[in-house]
């Protein structure tokens, strides 16, 4: 069963609440900041420097670990890039779509299994799975283990 757990933790109020649930169920909780914008390219303000004292605030208060990570390179190409492109093509994307699909699913999952070691990822976003609210359903191994 799971037992650690790594929550995207934006210093919002979502990831804050259900960082707290799983700290709450037992789960070993770590918070993973993900910066996937560089400011540096831009004229204008971003909050990520803001957003990551609100999440290690968060962070400090349920005393959980924090780690930040870049995805930076990843976000650019696989969301930004594409964005772009279907706007020429006359299309209007959804850049959160493409967004939970490269980074969140792949790029955050497989940062935080390979590096820090966790079984599960969770965010402050709703997502429909067959795992059951709180992972209760999960079965190791099985084929029917999916998130929708």
């Amino acid at each position: 069963m799971f037992k650690k757990v790594a929550i995207g933790i934006s210093g919002g109020v979502d990831s804050a609440v259900a960082a707290l649930f799983l700290k709450r169920l037992g789960y070993h909780v770590e918070g993973v900041f993900m910066r996937n914008w560089d400011h540096n390219y831009e004229a204008g303000f971003c909050s990520d420097e803001k957003d990551f004292e609100d999440a290690s605030f968060v962070c400090r208060k349920l005393d959980i670990p924090l780690h930040k990570v870049h995805f930076i390179k990843e976000y650019w190409n696989e969301v930004f890039t594409v964005l772009l492109k279907e706007y020429e093509t006359g299309l209007t994307p959804n850049p959160d779509i493409l967004c939970n699909r490269y980074i969140k699913f792949d790029s955050f999952f497989e940062h935080c299994r390979n590096n820090l070691g966790i079984d599960a990822i969770a965010t402050g976003h709703y997502a429909n799975t067959s795992f059951g609210p709180y992972l209760e359903f999960y079965k190791e191994n099985e084929g029917n283990n999916s998130v929708d």
